[in-house]
């Protein structure tokens, strides 16, 4: 007969908790009761798992539900109690940094991050937690975002408010009324609240116009009926990938009301639980006060972003903007800086808003060209020629004034002239930008890649530092000849730079100044100094900005040339994403990928030999007698005696050999695995560490006892090693520490490492890979 385990809620804390770990096979949960939190569960365990039971491992294994329930078992009854625990459950185990940049590069390579097949954000399974949560019957409560002051974030809120915020779910405020959607998605469907995030708002507006992008932000499906668990999900791009972001529904609440974005329309959420996703994604609240509508507008699409500086804008920019409003885009500009101050005429200073339609009338006899734009606040409207209240509007047809004129909605019209004069600048984001030609042809055709500025490595800095500017990321570029549907036009090439993120918090993060150049060339490999110093750019992206994008577009004629992303000062460390469309065919590689050989590490001749003279040899013989034991071998506690008395003596820029450092030596020149040198061994190690002490010195130009990145470069093809740029930055990093310098130490543990996990696999390799079960693969990786 099964037992049955009844487990009820109590309030008690201190408990001395312990883990029931496989000790009933399975079992089945039904619900009794539910109120307010107090849970009462009955376990029923049997012999056979039935389809809708969990396991009390699988409960303790998924990180889907706060609070966490666990339990004190004792074997011998049958009844116990449960209490509810309210710590912090920790971060779930992710592979270390090296592994985890490995298993994302093979995600991408495999289709993921694509807005088809998301990534899940903070690892956090929609379908997954759905399911859990309709089975268990709970209401999901997102711990990587708690409904607590961290997830609203610092500084936003006065602390008097703060300590009042009560975190409501919609279904709690408006009982049996809550939507998620009321009939359809509207600009008109909400105003911005207590947080300065216009420039997010502005881009949920335009977001708003187009139905294939808003469903694949907003997924079909949500409701607080069908199916209702307190779980909701957004998709946003970020950075080259695709996200799923998985939210509860807990909205944050001042006597009742919503402190952020609220609805027109009492009982409509899509809104609130929107900017909660993004908020989400950005950190807290607070991390989405103050922005750039490109930016919201960019991870709407995942597209195409087009900048125009409306001082300097194109003459046909009425034009772009007409066939943009005929296309899948979403339009947003802003005003001057002002600190939001509202002008005379109705515009409010440092303010985004978003382009909702261009059309043209005829005033009397006169085409005038129109624009409207709209308020994320929901009000403060435009007052000049052709607003709501504007005569102007008796000069067109009935037909037209009534099509058009909408009266105090936040939105307004105004002409190009006036808005070309009152607004700073516009951004036009979409996914193909084949609007910007009227009747071409042509498609424009996309490339991207991921690159980085590594400090002493790759950061090299802008063209006002001669010396490093060669160090940065190149990339070749190859433009075909076109195709005579391509022809038309000025411009052929948009190229954007997206530096990304250095933490988790988005108003923390460091944005450095960057931009790019672009030259002619006709070589292959990566230039130095001297390429530059004769040439100059065809191309830049002007002057360099603090920004998290800079863009440029403009004209190519086919040939080759070669971009250089930068950023302003070097040595300053990022990540980005260099993206380049045109017109026509293209080809474009990183300077390295244009040198590969079959290896990432050519080792070459790298078994480089050690001529010894006779009295050299008899010295190597002695230092093995005078450091080997009884069973006349070296352990890696002699080895490391030897080396600080015998190489290292003297050296003032050297922190010595840790005993860890002599240990994996030994097992990388170890042949018979027992930990161990016997004469044979120790005579070639000690060779070899000779030619590396001689290769070590001769390649220190500054004589101060220790390389930089380019003498490492020398030094390491001088061992017979080639490495390509990646894996050069990545030793760099991993062997040069914080001082960004090798010593000789650092040096030896680096080429005998390098060239052992080279040449075991290039010996194991079949087809460019390496098959291993976990026994080799541990014994591998851990002995050496």
């Amino acid at each position: 007969m099964p037992h049955k385990l009844l487990l009820r809620n109590r309030n008690h804390s201190g408990v001395d908790l312990v883990h029931w770990d496989g000790i009933a096979p399975c079992m089945n949960i039904s619900l009794l009761t539910s109120e307010f939190g107090a849970f009462v569960h009955v376990f029923t365990f049997a012999s056979n798992k039935p389809e809708t039971g969990f396991t009390l491992t699988e409960i303790a294994s998924r990180r889907v539900l706060a609070p966490v329930f666990t339990a004190v078992i004792s074997e011998s009854t049958t009844h116990f109690i449960i209490h509810k625990t309210d710590f912090e459950m920790p971060p779930p185990a992710v592979p270390h940094g090296m592994c985890l940049k490995v298993i994302n590069d093979r995600n991408m390579k495999g289709g993921m991050g694509s807005e088809t097949n998301p990534l899940r954000f903070m690892d956090q399974d929609y379908n997954f937690l759905q399911e859990y949560c309709l089975r268990s019957r709970q209401r999901f409560v997102d711990e990587f975002f708690p409904p607590d002051p961290r997830s609203i974030g610092e500084g936003l809120l006065d602390p008097d408010v703060m300590a009042r915020v009560e975190w409501i779910r919609p279904t709690v405020l408006y009982p049996n009324v809550a939507e998620f959607i009321v009939e359809t998605v509207s600009r008109f469907d909400y105003a911005q609240g207590n947080v300065g995030n216009c420039w997010f708002l502005a881009s949920v507006g335009a977001l708003t116009f187009q139905t294939k992008l808003l469903h694949k932000v907003v997924p079909d499906g949500q409701s607080f009926s069908h199916k209702y668990t307190g779980l909701f999900h957004f998709r946003f791009w970020r950075f080259g990938k695709w996200y799923d972001v998985v939210i509860d529904d807990k909205l944050p609440t001042y006597n009742g009301k919503l402190i952020f974005v609220r609805s027109k329309t009492y009982n409509e959420f899509w809104p609130a639980l929107l900017e909660k996703a993004y908020a989400k994604v950005c950190g807290s609240y607070a991390d989405m006060h103050t922005g750039r509508v490109s930016e919201a507008l960019l991870d709407f699409t995942g597209g195409v972003h087009m900048h125009y500086e409306l001082k300097t804008a194109p003459s046909d920019l009425w034009e772009i903007m007409y066939r943009a409003y005929q296309s899948e885009v979403l339009m947003g500009c802003e005003t001057p800086p002002g600190n939001e101050k509202r002008l005379p005429n109705g515009i409010i200073l440092g303010h985004a808003y978003t382009v909702t339609k261009v059309h043209q009338v005829m005033s009397g006899k006169n085409p005038v060209q129109l624009v409207r734009l709209f308020n994320p606040w929901g009000d403060s409207e435009w007052n000049g020629d052709w607003s709501d209240k504007s005569p102007l509007w008796n000069t067109v047809s009935d037909e037209d004034r009534k099509q058009l004129l909408v009266h105090e909605n936040g939105e307004f019209w105004m002409s190009l002239k006036d808005f070309l004069k009152t607004f700073d600048n516009m951004d036009i984001c979409c996914t193909c930008p084949d609007f910007l030609e009227e009747k071409s042809a042509c498609r424009w055709i996309s490339k991207y890649h991921h690159g980085s500025w590594v400090t002493g490595s790759t950061a090299g800095g802008c063209m006002n530092h001669p010396d490093t500017f060669c160090k940065n990321p190149q990339f070749w570029l190859r433009i075909s000849e076109f195709d005579k549907a391509c022809e038309q036009g000025q411009k052929n090439v948009l190229v954007s730079l997206i530096q990304k993120p250095d933490r988790r918090h988005r108003r923390n993060a460091a944005h450095h100044g960057i931009g790019f150049c672009v030259f002619a060339m006709r070589s292959e490999g990566k230039f130095g100094s001297s390429f530059f110093s004769t040439r100059k750019p065809v191309v830049t992206s002007g002057h360099f900005q603090d920004a998290r994008q800079v863009m440029k577009f403009f004209r190519l004629e086919p040939g080759e040339y070669l971009i250089v992303p930068s950023t302003y000062y070097p040595n300053k460390s990022g990540e980005f994403i260099l993206s380049i469309l045109c017109k026509n065919e293209i080809h474009i590689q990183k300077d390295t990928e244009r040198m590969e050989k079959d290896f990432l590490v050519d080792l070459g001749s790298s078994e480089v030999s050690y001529t010894e003279k006779m009295d050299e040899r008899s010295k190597t013989k002695m230092l093995f007698r005078q450091y080997s034991d009884q069973y006349k071998v070296v352990d890696a506690e002699k080895l490391q005696q030897l080396l600080h008395e015998n190489l290292l003596s003297g050296n003032k820029n050297s922190e010595g050999f840790g005993l860890d450092s002599c240990r994996s030596i030994i097992a990388m020149s170890d042949l018979n695995v027992t930990g161990r040198l016997c004469g044979p061994e120790f005579i070639r190690l000690w060779n070899r560490i000779m030619t590396y002490k001689g290769i070590f010195y001769s390649m220190d130009s500054s004589k101060d006892g220790v390389l930089s990145l380019n003498e490492l470069q020398n030094a390491l093809e001088k061992t017979g090693l080639h490495l390509n740029e990646d894996i050069l930055n990545l030793m760099f990093v991993r062997y040069g520490g914080a001082s960004e310098q090798i010593s000789l130490e650092g040096f030896i543990c680096l080429v005998m490492r390098l060239n052992c996990m080279a040449r075991i696999f290039q010996r194991l390799c079949e087809n460019g890979k390496i098959t291993l079960d976990e026994s080799e693969w541990i014994g591998l990786t851990m002995y050496s």
